[in-house]
């Protein structure tokens, strides 16, 4: 496997995962109710996760003194994440799994193309060339095809 290959496995499979959080968070919320108490405990189990994996892996405790020297905008991945967790538990019991993952992907490709085109919040510029914008076009004509109910 090249360098670049595990790269593209791992994104890949990381991908192929959402549908299953999807499902058992939207599972969980028949048992537990609010969306945003399945996000909370879908984020407990994956912070206990985390700390075992560090554990297990040895890896060692950030430094406070490269902590402080982070930005307080820094920190807002972990809200982003939690809105993102929300909105999929919430939006998948009334528009069906693929539809809201569908919708994801759209707004991530949008989204994406943009912070890659301006190299925003520290990301390599990668320019949206006219074949990466042809990309995201037809990922959302996809979109739209999943959208589509016949009436």
């Amino acid at each position: 496997m090249t360098g670049r290959s595990i790269f593209l496995l791992a994104a890949l499979v990381g991908g192929a995962v959402l549908p299953v959080q999807v499902a058992l968070n939207t599972l969980l919320r028949r048992y537990v109710g609010e969306p945003m108490q399945v996000t909370f405990i879908s984020y407990l189990a994956g912070a206990l996760a985390s700390l075992a994996i560090c554990i297990l892996a040895r890896y060692p405790l950030p430094v406070v003194a490269s902590l402080n020297q982070t930005s307080w905008w820094m920190w807002v991945g972990g809200c982003l994440g939690t809105f993102y967790v929300w909105s999929t538990i919430f939006a998948t019991p009334k528009i069906g799994a693929a539809l809201a993952l569908a919708l994801t992907i759209a707004g991530q490709m949008v989204a994406a193309l943009f912070l890659d085109h301006y190299g925003a919040i520290g990301l390599v510029r990668y320019p949206a060339s006219p074949t990466r914008i042809a990309g995201v076009v037809l990922v959302v004509l996809g979109v739209s095809l999943v959208a589509y109910v016949k009436a």
